[in-house]
């Protein structure tokens, strides 16, 4: 799970699964604990399957307590990684670079259903795209065979 500054008042949040690259998008106009705990809300919603570990950059937005007392609740582990070690957390630094390239790149920034925009764009990412049919094999129940503590980057 990470967050990137778009531009100026829009952040965009990620999660995407280790082992399927199954991915949540949504944006907010600030990085804070609460738009944070509203996200991982939306991952636990969206997702098909028990989430029992999340892997973050050490964002402070991640490691206020409200966020921390929210994992405990669903028990959730959470994984800070390390300083400066952002090639740990590869899988949702590239999904945020492509989605600099193939979504922002065409996005109007100040259309008011950038986030509707931005969840079709996710479905044809996650259902639709040239790299879904290489992870069809990657299906939620191939996921738990293969690993059974899926961490989101």
């Amino acid at each position: 799970m990470d967050v990137c500054k778009i531009e100026p008042g829009i952040y965009h949040y990620t999660a995407i699964d280790d082992c399927s690259r199954f991915k949540i998008l949504h944006t907010y106009q600030r990085r804070t604990t609460t738009n944070s705990i509203d996200f991982l809300d939306r991952v636990l919603e969206q997702f098909v399957y028990l989430i029992q570990g999340i892997q973050t950059d050490r964002g402070r937005e991640f490691f206020a307590y409200c966020f921390q007392e929210k994992l405990r609740e669903y028990c959730i582990k959470f994984r800070p990684i390390k300083p400066r070690s952002s090639h740990l957390n590869g899988k949702v630094e590239r999904s945020q670079q492509t989605g600099l390239q193939e979504f922002y790149r065409t996005a109007d920034l100040k259309d008011p259903a950038l986030n509707d925009r931005l969840a079709e764009w996710q479905f044809y990412y996650n259902y639709q795209a040239p790299q879904f049919i290489t992870r069809q094999n990657a299906s939620p129940s191939r996921s738990r065979e293969i690993s059974r503590l899926p961490i989101l980057g």
